[in-house]
């Protein structure tokens, strides 16, 4: 049963315009040119995992219980040059095991952090693991949990992971923006009603209270004249972010981390799935003293702003010379041949006012409808074939030539937003609804629409078995996740 939620946290509305101060300052960016040695020592954290308390929900509310890396939610920003290794040491002081998954990065599989496919779960109370790994591509990436994820990620368990690129980029600030979204109840306290049945058979499990960088944010300050690189990435677990930033013009320089063709974003707004990153310049063109706001308008009826961007009054910078748009050196990334790739299919099913048992669990039949799904979890499937997050004994849903090109059609046969992410590699977008795409974007993540389809191509590189799931962390543990096998 869910907790009664407060009276000024009980809409999305009203919670997303309680005000705050944006607590975390933006990341002032140190970027120096990193060795292209593979292998050369480079950055070495520490992270413990373990419950604490933070003050998320804005003025007037106290401390919210979360679990948290190092005490701080979002965890520490982890920072490395490309090229060089990193090495992170996890303590698991929580009461249950945990992993710490490298969302996005393309390292060996055994680094991976997927409990029961990669490495044993990291004992709770006291267990640790040694993660260390070179990082061969410079952008924005993040870490979090893989196991029971859509309780640990939500309860705080998330940060980001910054690969440096060999040379610096004309900005005049690099500044960080983790997005999330949390169910409060009145004493700010998260909700405990995680895995229920809406949730899991709908949208996933959509927050009251939105925040960046751990708080409900009111503000967030700039200088005329300036040029920002703003760095989103959305740790939610179910909610896609819609971002519109009034009165200023956004273009993206990079997506899940891979740089890409500048371009102003689709529609005027930066569309971010859970887990999906965006790079973004923005030059602050307005006068001083003048205020804009970011609206999320994601949900049709329902925007709301997110912060408000506040001009410093009577300040003007100068920004660093940019004689054209800037645009982010390549990741060495395979390209895929499309006219030699393998093809696949893969098929999205299930969910409500989808069939809702859209599969068999590891192949055994379901039945059972709805009360079923609540204790096997059982409600999504891919090629009718619904997944545990805790047994990868089943055969992989494609075993995929290694060195080869692969094109996987994605088909969403569901009513639901799916973020469609694999591990282990990044994958071209090529073509959305049958029309081939002019920009073959880079990324980790798809992100479909109801009933749409996506191709996907990529050259299956990195060997061993990849998760391959929603990152609408209800949805995946609801069965909508398998491995993909690169032999």
């Amino acid at each position: 049963m869910s907790p009664d939620p407060a009276p000024d946290l009980a809409s999305r509305r009203s919670a997303m315009r309680t005000l705050g101060r944006l607590a975390a300052a933006p990341l002032a960016a140190t970027l120096a040119a990193p060795s292209r040695a593979q292998g050369k020592p480079g950055a070495a954290y520490t992270l413990r995992a373990a419950p604490a308390k933070r003050h998320i929900a804005g003025a007037g509310y106290p401390d919210t219980p979360v679990w948290a890396y190092n005490a701080t939610v979002p965890g520490p920003v982890l920072r490395v040059r490309q090229g060089e290794r990193l090495s992170v040491q996890v303590t698991n002081d929580l009461a249950e095991e945990t992993t710490v998954h490298w969302h996005g990065l393309r390292i060996p599989n055994a680094m991976d952090g997927v409990p029961h496919l990669t490495q044993p779960p990291v004992a709770a109370r006291g267990g640790r693991f040694d993660y260390a790994f070179v990082c061969p591509d410079a952008g924005t990436f993040w870490y979090h949990p893989h196991a029971r994820g859509h309780v640990q990620v939500d309860m705080g368990l998330h940060g980001a992971l910054i690969v440096e690129e060999h040379e610096p980029i004309p900005v005049s600030r690099d500044v960080l923006w983790v997005l999330d979204d949390w169910r409060l109840a009145k004493d700010a306290s998260i909700a405990g009603d995680f895995g229920a049945m809406f949730d899991t058979a709908h949208g996933g499990r959509i927050g009251n209270t939105v925040t960046i960088n751990g708080v409900v944010p009111d503000r967030f300050e700039v200088t005329s004249g300036e040029r920002i690189r703003l760095r989103l990435l959305n740790v939610a677990n179910a909610r896609v972010f819609s971002l519109a930033f009034e009165g200023h013009s956004p273009y993206v320089i990079a997506l899940d981390g891979m740089p890409c063709e500048p371009h102003a974003p689709d529609g005027g707004r930066i569309v971010l799935g859970p887990g999906m990153r965006a790079d973004v310049i923005l030059e602050a063109s307005q006068p001083p003293g003048s205020t804009q706001r970011v609206i999320d308008d994601f949900t049709r009826g329902d925007a709301y702003r997110v912060v408000t961007i506040g001009y410093r009054a009577g300040a003007v910078a100068q920004a660093p010379p940019a004689t054209r748009a800037i645009r982010l050196v390549a990741n060495p990334v395979p390209e895929p041949d499309l006219e030699r790739a393998e093809r696949h299919a893969v098929t999205l099913s299930g969910g409500m006012m989808g069939g809702m048992m859209g599969g068999a669990m590891m192949g055994r039949g379901m039945g059972g409808g709805m009360g079923r799904g609540m204790t096997g979890g059982a409600i999504w499937a891919l090629n009718g074939r619904s997944a545990s997050e805790t047994d990868h004994s089943h055969a992989p849903l494609l075993t995929l030539a290694r060195g080869r090109s692969h094109l996987i059609e994605l088909r969403n046969d569901t009513a639901w937003w799916h973020p469609i992410h694999l591990h282990g590699h990044s994958f071209r977008i090529v073509a959305r609804n049958g029309r081939a795409l002019a920009r073959r974007d880079l990324v980790d993540t798809s992100l479909l629409a109801p009933r749409e389809t996506a191709q996907i191509a990529f050259v299956a590189d990195n060997p061993g078995d990849w998760m391959f799931h929603c990152h609408v962390l209800e949805h995946q543990a609801g069965g909508m996740m398998a491995t993909v096998r690169v032999a």
